[in-house]
């Protein structure tokens, strides 16, 4: 089994872990967009770079925040003018699997 990347990064650079989930925590934290709103630009930008993996574990806080799965779709879809077809290949299906 692989191991869980950022548990990895906790325990190798505990401190700079530290402060990129404080950076995490004020984008959180910021009021200029919705929780949902900012997870399905978040799930855009890792599509776009053909992150699975990150889509995958945000697909869950974006439908806590109330996203449906034609949202999460589209915000995948949106990929395809900045980076082709990559994003929507290796994320969508996944992605929409969360949903069944």
């Amino acid at each position: 089994m692989q191991a869980n990347p950022m548990e990895v990064f906790r325990k190798e650079a505990p401190e700079v872990a530290e402060a990129f989930n404080g950076l995490i925590m004020s984008l959180v934290a910021s009021k200029g967009l919705d929780p949902k709103t900012k997870q399905l630009i978040y799930i855009a930008m890792k599509a776009s770079m053909g992150d699975p993996m990150a889509v995958k574990a945000h697909v869950p806080m974006a439908k806590a925040a109330g996203a449906t799965k034609e949202e999460v779709v589209d915000a995948i879809l949106m990929t395809l003018t900045v980076s082709g077809v990559r994003g929507v290949v290796t994320c969508l299906p996944d992605a929409v699997k969360q949903f069944e």
